[in-house]
């Protein structure tokens, strides 16, 4: 914590924080004294203040909005792998463009969410929201949530079933879940070995949830196709990276939730929260130490 902003954390009632804002230890409670509230633009706020201030302070959160379009982005990577947009592409651009002849005499096999079996891992504000954009297409969903009930995820058209069967049975794989020490490095060597060859992961939620070595060999042999709009332990991957370039990989700059509309809603709720708090008023937000466990 820097000079400057203690001293602007000295006379402070309420914080507004950003991604870029720091992370807060127990000791912000020494540094602002008089801190009451903190508004935290985004949802993740469990790696950035210490589990202590959940009991001290009124601490907020607004991820609302991103569920939406990163859903959204969900849908539209797994439309483009079953498309197979990318290997369209990579045709038009060998000539002598022997692949309408091809296609005119032989057409297209199996390129259609319809019928097709999606996974989805995490099934909540992202999760729930990418299903309901998935229905009307027609798909078999499958759902990975321990903390999701069954009707829940009935209501919206999935079977909640195991990791294992989620994994074995899905042409598209979407990751939706948070990162959590339970989550972390969820899809290992050995679970991406239960994937059938051909099938896509699609990862719009945390680049920890994936093993990116493994998962890069896979795409690499040609076994697995692969979405990213996140990656870790490295973001944004190196230049030289094989995703950057392998046929069958699509990855994108971390663009899920980053429309600028987005970010001016999460600012009016942040803000709305804050009025209310000072107004005397139960903020609509506000994040528990019993929510902390499930979040990222």
């Amino acid at each position: 914590m820097t000079p400057r902003l203690r001293k602007a954390l000295a006379g402070a009632d309420g914080l507004v924080t950003t991604w870029d804002s720091p992370a807060f230890g127990a000791e912000l409670l020494d540094v602002a004294p008089r801190l009451r509230v903190v508004g935290h633009c985004g949802g993740e706020v469990k790696g950035r203040f210490a589990r202590e201030l959940f009991t001290r302070l009124t601490i907020t959160n607004a991820p609302d909005p991103m569920a939406d379009p990163v859903a959204e982005l969900a849908l539209a990577f797994a439309l483009a792998e079953v498309r197979r947009l990318d290997d369209h592409r990579e045709s038009l651009r060998q000539p002598p463009h022997r692949v309408y002849t091809r296609i005119h005499r032989h057409g297209l096999d199996g390129e259609t969410l319809r019928s097709r079996t999606v996974g989805l891992v995490g099934f909540g504000r992202i999760g729930q929201a990418f299903a309901r954009l998935l229905r009307p297409f027609g798909a078999r969903l499958l759902v990975h949530d321990p903390y999701a009930s069954a009707a829940r995820v009935n209501r919206h058209g999935g079977t909640r079933t195991s990791l294992a069967r989620v994994l074995r049975g899905s042409d598209v794989l979407v990751l939706a879940a948070a990162l959590t020490d339970e989550t972390r490095g969820l899809l290992d060597r050995s679970r991406l070995a239960l994937l059938r060859t051909g099938a896509t992961v699609v990862n719009v939620a945390r680049g920890g949830l994936v093993d990116l070595d493994a998962l890069t060999r896979e795409v690499r042999r040609g076994r697995l196709r692969c979405a990213l709009d996140v990656t870790d332990p490295q973001e944004p991957l190196p230049p030289r990276h094989p995703l950057r370039r392998l046929r069958g990989a699509l990855v994108t700059p971390h663009v899920g939730a980053a429309g600028r509309e987005v970010r001016l809603q999460i600012a009016d709720m942040v803000m709305g929260d804050l009025e209310r708090f000072f107004a005397g008023h139960r903020p609509k937000r506000r994040v528990t130490v019993t929510q902390l466990d499930r979040m990222t």
